[in-house]
């Protein structure tokens, strides 16, 4: 596994909110969900993402969207237009004044909008799950992603607007999955393109040394690493290792390796029923006590206060 395999490996859709959004002028609706994560795919007409700072950005045809929560952003028909509804946690729609718009604005499975034959046609998908393992990844996001239709091509989008709209068994683990490759495809799209500032774990998969020790941890974040044996895996000296994975990724493998291994635990703990003992001794810790003193060193609640979202 690869740093950015593993990372999206986190923010994996459960039952994602997936949508095929069809308006015709004028619309403007403010999205207040608080999602940790948005794609938007224009496949007919033009929007506008109006993001938290920043300037409008037009979407035409084939341009996907990444907008980064929770903070709220204007998505309309032209820049500057005033919000007319508002989409709240849960996907909840309504009108400014909170008047319930759901009914009136449905059009058909997985289909809203103003118009069923209007002129602006966008895929959504949100994840609604803020994954801890995926933080490292949304961190080196900013708040907008925009990727022109010229810099990218996806097989992705016919795909997930022909199967968005069906009503069969088992669709909704199909279009997670959908939203998960299409994710995938356009980080790497992101971080690819010219001039990308990409992020240093991401610059540092290149390196023969650095990226070796990396997928060392990712693939295996149980074993009990050290400095020396992770040295001796990528066939350099201690020093040599801890002087250039510090000054490629940015912090010291050790470090590196703990932050790793807290984020899947916290994965762990939020997804799943297991014990603190099997949570511990999957992610590298000799048992509950000592994932609890390092959960909460670092990150300043325990595991059980973490798990019940409190």
């Amino acid at each position: 596994m690869d740093a950015l395999a593993g990372l999206l490996d986190g923010p994996r859709a459960k039952g994602a909110f997936l949508l095929r959004m069809v308006m015709e002028p004028p619309w403007s609706v403010r999205i207040e969900d608080g999602a940790p994560l948005c794609l938007m795919c224009v496949t007919e007409g033009e929007a506008w993402i109006t993001p938290p700072s920043g300037e409008p950005v037009p979407l035409r045809p084939g341009d996907l969207a990444i907008a980064r929560g929770p903070e709220p952003y204007t998505v309309a028909d032209a820049a500057g237009r005033t919000p007319r509804a508002r989409i709240g946690p849960g996907g909840e729609c309504a009108t400014l004044s909170g008047e319930p718009l759901a009914e009136t604005l449905r059009l058909g499975v997985r289909t809203w909008g103003n118009a069923l034959d209007g002129g602006t046609t966008v895929l959504v998908g949100t994840y609604l799950v803020d994954g801890e393992v995926g933080r490292r990844l949304l961190d080196a996001l900013p708040p907008l992603v925009h990727l022109p239709a010229e810099l990218w091509r996806c097989p992705l989008m016919p795909f997930l607007e022909e199967e968005i709209a069906r009503d069969e068994p088992g669709q909704s683990a199909v279009l997670d999955r959908v939203l998960d490759l299409l994710l995938i495809a356009a980080v790497r799209a992101w971080f690819a393109r010219p001039g990308a500032e990409a992020p240093a774990w991401y610059r540092a998969m290149a390196d023969p040394v650095v990226g070796r020790t990396l997928r060392l941890l990712q693939d295996d974040p149980a074993h009990p690493w050290t400095v020396a044996s992770l040295a001796a895996k990528a066939g350099v000296s201690r020093a040599a290792l801890a002087r250039r994975f510090t000054a490629l990724v940015g912090e010291p493998p050790m470090t590196y390796l703990t932050d790793w291994r807290l984020a899947l635990a916290a994965d762990l703990l939020r997804e799943g029923d297991a014990t603190l003992e099997s949570v511990a001794r999957r992610v590298g810790y000799s048992g509950a006590f000592a994932l609890s003193a390092a959960f909460k060193r670092v990150r300043g609640v325990s595991p059980s206060t973490y798990r019940s979202g409190t």
